[in-house]
């Protein structure tokens, strides 16, 4: 399978983990602000150990050093952690590196890290964080693949099942996902929504 998967949750904690693991969900990113170490290491690896053994590839958000002593397998990091973090140690452990960016200057400032993958938002209007950034729309992500090239190319912010083959279409290779799952009144089946469709443009 590719990394990231085509689906792309992000969520807050270990029960959602739990439960899009258990529908086979294949990347899941853990996002979890404002913690100290002891309490990123003890979410981190309750989290590890609800996908060991599973299909489901667990993205570390932010916290760097926790994931290089837990022996995490993949990160995700913004900007402003970008700016603070080792990254020549990240990838001495052995680490996937994606990083989010919201403009030209950002996605130069990616680049020059060598990733694995660019998360380029928000595509939409999103209220679940607040955003310095006005959203880029649909068409910027066929510019932004073309920059890129081969270097996956992860669209965010504010998008539903109901973009996504549009989205796709455009040329990004993964959707991140937050409130269409978290936020769904039926999450379990807005996931296997989610899952089929990625098969069928896989």
């Amino acid at each position: 399978m590719p990394y990231p998967d085509r689906f792309y949750p992000v969520v807050d904690t270990v029960e959602w983990v739990r439960r899009l693991t258990a529908l086979g969900v294949g990347t899941v990113q853990l996002r979890a602000k404002d913690l100290d170490d002891a309490s990123a290491m003890i979410l981190f690896r309750a989290a590890l150990d609800v996908t060991k053994g599973t299909s489901t590839k667990l993205v570390v958000n932010d916290y760097w050093r926790v994931a290089i002593k837990l022996k995490a397998q993949h990160l995700h990091l913004g900007q402003e952690d970008l700016a603070e973090a080792d990254v020549a140690a990240i990838k001495k452990a052995g680490i996937t590196l994606g990083l989010s960016t919201h403009d030209e200057e950002e996605l130069e400032n990616a680049l020059r890290a060598e990733p694995d993958y660019v998360a380029l938002g928000p595509i939409f209007f999103t209220t679940l964080k607040s955003m310095r950034f006005e959203p880029q729309g649909i068409p910027k992500i066929g510019t932004w693949k073309k920059r890129v090239g081969k270097l996956p190319l992860v669209a965010i912010g504010g998008i539903k099942f109901e973009h996504a083959a549009e989205i796709f279409a455009a040329g990004a290779d993964s959707i991140a996902v937050v409130s269409d799952v978290t936020q769904n009144p039926d999450p379990d089946a807005r996931v296997r929504q989610w899952l089929g469709l990625s098969e069928q443009v896989a």
